[in-house]
């Protein structure tokens, strides 16, 4: 077990350097969250609770931990092109090990990225209840960490072909987000969308992440949040490790 565990500390600070290195790269990854954020925010109706954003933006900001996270796979694909993958594995350091690392590096750009999108709306009519934005960052960090590791076990799974792994992670990430309710509401979805979405685990993430922005702890939605997180992790660090104990 202090082998595994220093084995997944050395390939985490391995995979943060280039972020410490080049931390404008965690802000050229919002761009497309942010894009959606400065469209959409000034159409959004005013609510009788309040502004608007207090509902849009949790939204984006699991967006921006889903779509950070299942990009990061391609990383993986480079290595694997040029060989530094390879390496790895004849390498003393553990194969799970290597995934999980890897896995765990995710938190850190996620929680940048909160703190930024944070930053950037509370000048304008965002009520910040740094507490819940806390609490919400931790079941976000969970989320991360098994997304990631979906997105290394895809890599791996694509042996090399950038088309099949883009081609899959496009096809399944914006379903999952329409889904979740990040960007509309699920409110008069016709039945068979209400189904996927009451299957789809980022839609407990989302609600919890509202709430909590909200400065509310419900704990029905707050334990439902923190559940589909832990069966993101779980089935991630699972496929990702069958995936990386596999790999050639």
């Amino acid at each position: 077990m202090s082998t595994f565990v220093s084995d997944t500390v050395n390939v985490m600070n391995r995979e943060l350097k280039p972020v410490w290195r080049e931390p404008m790269a965690v802000v050229f990854a919002m761009i497309q969250p942010l894009v959606f954020l400065g469209l959409f925010a000034p159409l959004l109706p005013q609510m009788a609770s309040g502004s608007a954003l207090q509902w849009f933006v949790p939204g984006i900001v699991a967006m921006t931990a889903l779509m950070g996270a299942s990009f990061t796979g391609s990383n993986l694909m480079e290595e694997m092109q040029s060989g530094s993958h390879e390496r790895q594995l004849v390498s003393p350091l553990g194969r799970p090990a290597l995934l999980v690392g890897r896995a765990l590096k995710e938190v850190v750009p996620m929680l940048m990225q909160v703190a930024i999108i944070v930053a950037v709306v509370t000048p304008f009519s965002f009520d910040l209840h740094l507490g819940g934005v806390v609490v919400a960052a931790l079941v976000l960090s969970l989320f991360s960490i098994g997304i990631g590791a979906l997105s290394f076990a895809l890599a791996l799974a694509s042996k090399g072909q950038d088309w099949m792994f883009w081609t899959i992670q496009q096809t399944l990430l914006f379903p999952a987000l329409l889904t979740a309710g990040v960007l509309l509401p699920m409110d008069g979805a016709p039945r068979w969308l209400e189904v996927v979405s009451t299957l789809n685990p980022m839609t407990y993430v989302v609600d919890a992440t509202r709430a909590l922005f909200a400065g509310t702890f419900p704990a029905d939605v707050v334990l439902q949040g923190v559940a589909g997180a832990a069966v993101v992790a779980a089935l991630g660090l699972w496929v990702g490790v069958r995936a990386m104990r596999r790999s050639s």
